[in-house]
């Protein structure tokens, strides 16, 4: 009985550590001031797959709140992160100098935002707490005033977060701009409970040469495109602080602290940069999404056009590069599964991939229910969603409603936020007109209708942008 006992333990072990092989290692929640650096180290952030942003907050400093809100607001949209919530410091009583260069810099199109449509940034830690039950890492990458708030309010704040890591600005922490903001708050959650891990930036010193702005611009990712973009403008040339390192250190920390030197000191530890180098490449690596292995079976999915058959192998290059290697591989893989190129599985394919950018998720951390029901072609939208979202029957993500009418459209719940994509009514219908047309003429049987529908299925993939296609709407 014993050995029966322990032979439980050690499987039910095995299936926790098996059960969510893409779970990334690191849940953070951000608050950020407003710079530039700030801009960088949480695009970084962002476009790292062993980091999930919980949620952003904003607090005075190189900004004054509402710059902020309107920045971050534009950042995340611009790479369709529209579900990433962000929460603003309206207690903090710090007057912001609103730095030039800060002020000047493009995160975004800004036009429509109102900071008035910000929650408190209280109420979104304390909501995004009591959802997420792993522990998580606070990156404060300005002043204290947030945390030191949030450590007096929110009693789950003590238990959920496992660490704070402070951007410091420079080797004497005291004489630091982030340190200043707010001396009271920073003295009082050095003092707290929670570890905190002060992590040095290099000041003035240059991190971003011209060998590492070019490897960046060469990036084929929207988020490579960001910072690339930011050192040509003409802000950017302005000023020599553009090309420092200082909030990015937090997020190369975070990813590979064994290049860090880590003092002790009291009950916080000062963190420090030591291989420049080698946190130059490391950067590309984190820019380029390359933090962790995405596949579960082969170690690199063929990009090679010459590996994909002949009718594909022209469109496979375009295909990449308008909407991503995410697109590509999800859309090989679901055709494989569906064993036959299919217009509404391409269409599935998009739909997933466009919920996970709107909520900045992974694949298998959201729940999906299909309304295109269970009869083709519309029910094949199903096996595009599930590869794609990693929603599968078999994680128990996915539904099928079998509703009439069935229509080609998808609930997507993420921390308790959910929302519909639906494709948008002229592009159904031209789908379909066709697909009728092509089994009136031919019918089902025929082998010429499997190829008009393979025919059409590539130009639809090469031509249908997920950005486009669908209507996406909030249900609350």
């Amino acid at each position: 009985m014993k050995r029966l006992l322990i032979f439980l333990l050690g499987f039910a072990i095995s299936i926790s550590s098996f059960s969510h092989p893409w779970k990334p290692n690191h849940y953070v929640i951000i608050d950020t001031d407003g710079g530039i650096d700030d801009m960088r180290a949480i695009t970084m952030l962002l476009a790292s797959p062993d980091v999930r942003v919980l949620a952003i907050t904003v607090s005075p400093g190189a900004l004054n709140t509402g710059a902020i809100y309107i920045k971050i607001r534009s950042l995340l949209n611009s790479f369709y992160h529209e579900g990433l919530p962000v929460g603003i410091n309206r207690s903090s009583i710090f007057k912001s100098p609103d730095f030039a260069v800060a002020l000047n810099t493009t995160w975004g199109e800004e036009s429509g935002l109102d900071e008035k449509d910000a929650p408190d940034c209280i109420s979104l830690i304390k909501e995004t707490l009591s959802i997420e039950k792993t522990k998580v890492s606070f990156l404060c990458l300005g002043g204290m005033s947030t945390v030191s708030l949030a450590m007096k309010e929110l009693p789950a704040f003590k238990q959920q977060v496992k660490e704070i890591i402070w951007s410091a600005d420079v080797a004497d922490y005291k004489d630091g701009f982030n340190f200043k903001i707010d001396i009271p708050s920073a003295e009082k959650v050095l003092k707290g409970d929670i570890p905190v891990k002060m992590v040095r930036g290099l000041g003035e010193e240059i991190f971003y040469n011209e060998a590492i702005i070019k490897a960046i611009s060469e990036i084929p990712t929207i988020y490579a495109n960001r910072i690339s973009g930011f050192f040509i403008s003409e802000v950017a040339k302005s000023h020599k602080y553009s090309y420092s390192g200082n909030d990015e250190m937090v997020a190369l920390y975070l990813h590979y602290p064994g290049l860090f030197q880590n003092d002790t000191v009291t009950n916080h530890f000062e963190i420090s940069p030591r291989n420049i180098p080698v946190l130059r490449e490391n950067s590309l690596k984190i820019l380029a999404g390359e933090t962790v292995s995405k596949n579960q079976v082969i170690k690199e999915f063929p990009i090679d056009p010459s590996f994909y058959s002949a009718d594909i192998e022209p469109f496979v290059a375009e295909i990449i590069k308008k909407y991503g290697i995410d697109e590509w591989i999800s859309g090989v893989i679901a055709n494989e599964l569906h064993r036959h190129l299919g217009v509404f599985a391409i269409v599935g394919v998009k739909m997933g991939i466009r919920a996970r950018e709107y909520f900045d998720t992974g694949v298998d951390e959201f729940s999906a229910v299909s309304f295109a029901g269970s009869v083709p072609p519309l029910s094949c939208m199903n096996d595009g969603i599930q590869v794609s979202s990693g929603s599968t029957p078999g994680h128990g993500l996915l539904t099928v409603k079998n509703d009439t009418p069935t229509i080609p459209c998808a609930e997507f719940t993420y921390m308790n936020r959910k929302i519909r994509l639906t494709l948008k009514p002229e592009i159904t219908e031209k789908i379909s007109s066709e697909l009728k047309e092509i089994n009136f003429i031919n019918g089902l049987d025929s082998n010429i209708y499997w190829e008009l529908v393979r025919k059409n299925s590539i130009k639809y993939w090469l031509n249908l942008d997920r950005h486009d296609i669908f209507i996406i709407e909030e249900i609350h």
